[in-house]
This record gives C-alpha cells, structure tokens and sequence, in this order.
C-alpha cells in the first residue's frame, strides 16, 4: 500500500508537534516547584519530561513518513531520502548551535535533534517488524548501558560535558562534545534515540486507519500507566527509594519531591536503583516507556480528533507545522525576556508567546506558506534528493518539518 495518504492526514501529527512546543515553552517560562517549597507545580507534574520526549516521538514519526510511511523505501530512493534527512539533521544542528550562544538558561534540545536524525538514518530502511525489535531493545537496554558508560566517560574525557548548550566554539573539543551529546548531557542521545526509534514504528503504522489511531491510545495509555505502577512498586515496597536516600550521592537532597521534576543535579553513582527511577530526563527505561507512552497517547488523540476534519486543531496544528522557526524565536525571546528587570509575570509571558505563534501559524497555514527556517531546511533537503518525484519530496517535507 502507498504511504500517499498517510501525508493526508498530518494535521493531526502537526496538532500533536504544537502541544510539544507549548508543553516545552510551559517548562522554561514558569517554575517547576511551588516557591518556597519542595513540591512539583502542575507544570511541571504535567510537562516536564514530557514536552520533549512528545516532541522526540514526533521526530520519529516524520523520519518514517519521509521514507515511505507503512511501506518503507529501498535502493536508490532510500539512498536520496537518507542525503535529503542528513542535509535537513545538519542544517538543524547548526541552528542548534547558534542558538546555543544565546544568553538563556534554557537547554536547547535543536543540536541534539539534529544528531538524533543522524544517527536514526541506518534505521529508515527497516520494515515494521525488524524497526519494532530494534525499538524495543535499544529502550531496555540503552539506560544500562549508559548507567555503565558515564563513570568510564567521566573520568576518561577531561571535562565530560560542555557545561551548558552546545556552541560552535565546543566543535574544537570533540571528545568533550560527543560525550555530552550521547552520554552526560541533558538529552543524551544513547537513550533518547529510543523515542526517534518508537516514533519510526508509529510512524510505519497505517496511521489514517481508526483501528490503529485508537489502538495508539489504548497502547499508550497502557505503557504509561504500567511504567508508573511498576516504578511505584520499585521504589516503594521493593525499597528502592530507601535504598537510594542511603546512598552519598542522595544525601541532603529532597529525593522523593525531586522525583516528580528531574534528578539531574544528582551524581547517580553506582547503586543499580537508579535505574528504577522514573524522574523526568532520568533517561532510565522506566522513564522511556512512560514519556513515550504519553506520546502515543497524545499523537493518537490529535489524530482521531482530526480524521474528519483536519483543520480541527488548527490552533495547535499550524503552529505545529513551523516549529523550528517558533522554536528559534521562543528561545530569542526568553534571552531578552530574562534580562528584563524586574522580570515580567510567567503567565504574560507565556500567553503572549502562545496567542503570536498560534496566530502566526493560522496566518501562515492560510497563505499555504512554510516557516523560514522550515522553508530553508525543506529546500536544502529537497536538492539534496535529486531525482526524487517532485509530489513525494513536497508532501516528506511536510510531514517532517
């Protein structure tokens, strides 16, 4: 069957790459504990960890949709849409970088998306079943073999990450960089290639199909939900957390609020009840299964709620469409914004950003025109495919952008 009209229907992939935006936005702009307090605010109980990992999935799904959809591509056209994904990951990377000589405290996830495109390109030529194994394995197994690697990491490679956002300038210190990106920095891609590889096998579903839109969400629902019960039991009866808050590593942290918003400034040493955890960007598998689960859930729901019309969500779908480019200008504006003395009211700030990218992405939706950056990275994308039907290239670029 042709993955033709599965591209009909990326309004609802649009809708869900939207709610990942403003779930992202959410995370930098308001505080993530009740001030004063150890306890997680509602944005962070709702988005934090979340956001991006949906806006991982959604990557996945598009690097499907680009290379066939349900019927993958082989042989020369798989070979033309792998130069056209390297030029587009490149491209995103460099923005990345840019981005990350803005003054912000925000961590930028574009360079580490970029990455994650590249090193999902072996992958794009599996049909569903061989993608599914690969998907499910690399999500068990990855979070141990990165809770293994890190201590080797860091005390090999002097310093270990590139303490903050990726620059240009961390280019000249490769070591450094590479250990960032795939093992101690924020987004590790050795465990976050999971969600680009989950996303790939949604995005080899038949997604137009009801049963399968439904059975996303039932599916997700049933991923997330277990995670968290299994992590409960792990950390509570089994006593991991106990175990944990006698380790040096937790000592004179609030573990147990802190599981609810990111143990990141934790050095997790050698006690293997880390990996039991199911904190927000702990990368373990627990964490894996239940964020993506999520996402499943959310793609689903976008979908169903657009099968009979797709303009329904268009709020979130247009904006949705031109992420890079509201992206970019998020993190602008948040560098000028936090400089601001004293700083604005979280909630304005939100709003305002939230009611100007949904109506910049209605008005570009309306004009059938793409955002910059996304019209760039099409492009270059597009020449790098040369030979490539001109319809197919148009309606890839759509789903990926």
């Amino acid at each position: 069957m042709s993955s033709q009209p599965a591209f009909r229907r990326l309004s609802g992939i649009d809708a869900a790459r939207g709610i990942a935006l403003f779930g992202m936005m959410s995370t930098h702009i308001f505080p993530l504990y009740v001030p004063g307090t150890a306890e997680a605010t509602e944005v962070a109980l709702l988005f934090s960890g979340r956001a991006s990992a949906l806006f991982a999935v959604v990557a996945g799904i598009g690097l499907a949709l680009l290379t066939g959809g349900n019927a993958p591509r082989s042989g020369r056209v798989l070979r033309m849409d792998r130069r056209g994904i390297a030029v587009r990951a490149v491209l995103i990377a460099m923005v990345g970088l840019v981005l990350g000589g803005v003054e912000t405290n925000i961590a930028v996830i574009l360079f580490h998306y970029g990455v994650l495109f590249l090193l999902a390109l072996p992958f794009t030529g599996l049909r569903l079943p061989a993608l599914a194994a690969w998907a499910l394995g690399w999500t068990l197994l990855s979070p141990v073999v990165a809770f293994l690697v890190r201590p080797w990491v860091e005390t090999t490679v002097v310093p270990a990450d590139v303490g903050g956002n990726p620059m240009f300038e961390h280019l000249l210190v490769p070591a450094t960089l590479l250990a960032d990106i795939l093992v101690t920095g924020y987004y590790p891609a050795l465990q976050w290639l999971s969600y680009v590889l989950l996303g790939m096998v949604i995005g080899r579903l038949r997604l137009p199909d009801l049963k399968v839109q439904g059975a996303l969400v039932a599916a997700g629902l049933a991923a997330a939900i277990g995670a968290k019960l299994v992590g409960s039991y792990l950390l509570g009866p089994a006593g991991g957390l106990a175990a944990l808050l006698q380790t040096p590593e937790a000592a004179g942290y609030p573990l147990e609020a802190m599981l609810d918003v990111g143990v990141g400034s934790i050095d997790q040493g050698a006690s293997w009840w880390w990996l039991a955890i199911i904190s927000p960007h702990s990368g373990t598998t627990l964490d894996l299964v239940h964020t993506a689960g999520s996402a499943a859930v959310v793609v689903g729901i976008c979908l169903l709620l657009t099968r009979r019309s797709p303009r329904a969500l268009l709020p979130l779908s247009g904006p949705g469409a031109m992420t890079l480019t509201l992206y970019a200008l998020h993190i602008t504006i948040m560098s000028w914004t936090d400089q601001l003395v004293p700083l604005p009211e979280p909630s304005a700030v939100f709003w305002f950003q939230v009611l100007a990218f949904v109506a910049l992405g209605i008005v570009f939706h309306r004009l059938n025109a793409r955002g910059p950056l996304e019209l760039l990275t099409s492009g270059a994308s597009r020449a790098a495919r040369t030979g490539l039907a001109p319809e197919a290239g148009s309606g890839a670029g759509r789903a990926n952008s």
